[in-house]
């Protein structure tokens, strides 16, 4: 077991804590679950440092919510966002606000791995010069001007349809820009081109 890296589930879906627990607990991490939001808020203060999974969508206070109630309490937490195929935007406002990644479900244990990975290197502190961001901005520098507005449209939320009406071109124009901007950013997936623009100093105004 790794006692030192915990990882907290929060999710009112008991069948989706369960799953997620058994394969996290089958990869030797100390797993604890939560089934509202509330409930972890008022045991956070007395739980050991760790990670945790939360449902962006949840009775009684989502996600998002939680996220916010957790910094004011100075509670670190690192987050990562689980959500479903329309709740990209939320999971973007998460990301902008602080978590470090979102997850769509149905998800792979490999991407929640992958971004725990991430999580509990943020929780051991942030470095100085943390050579991921000096990248990631480095490549920023080489996407021409529509690329980095259909980047802007990606981190605001928008789908590719939207991008495309307010940009005036197709949405299959889109499509192109954003698999170029995909490549250059080293990205495999809309979460880590996101992740990554954030890191690189990319801040639109919110939808």
């Amino acid at each position: 077991m790794l006692p030192e890296r915990p990882i907290y589930i929060v999710d009112d879906d008991d069948a989706v804590r369960d799953s997620l627990s058994l394969l996290l607990e089958s990869k030797g991490y100390t797993v604890k679950s939560f089934g509202s939001a509330p409930e972890f808020l008022a045991a956070a203060p007395s739980l050991p440092a760790g990670c945790a999974t939360v449902d962006i969508r949840m009775p009684e206070m989502d996600g998002l919510e939680l996220q916010q109630r957790l910094v004011e309490r100075g509670l670190n937490f690192p987050m990562i966002v689980i959500t479903g195929h329309g709740d990209v935007p939320l999971a973007v406002r998460a990301m902008k606000a602080g978590a470090i990644d979102f997850i769509e479900k149905p998800f792979a244990l490999e991407a929640i791995l992958d971004s725990l990975e991430v999580a509990f290197s943020r929780l051991a502190g942030p470095r100085e010069q943390d050579p991921v961001a000096v990248s990631a901005a480095t490549k920023l520098g080489l996407l021409s001007p529509r690329e980095r507005q259909v980047l802007d449209g990606l981190l605001a939320g928008l789908p590719n349809k939207t991008i495309a009406y307010d940009l005036a071109i197709s949405p299959r124009t889109v499509e192109i820009h954003r698999a170029r901007v995909m490549d250059k950013m080293g990205a495999r997936s809309l979460s880590e081109l996101i992740r990554l623009a954030l890191a690189a100093g990319a801040r639109p105004n919110s939808p």
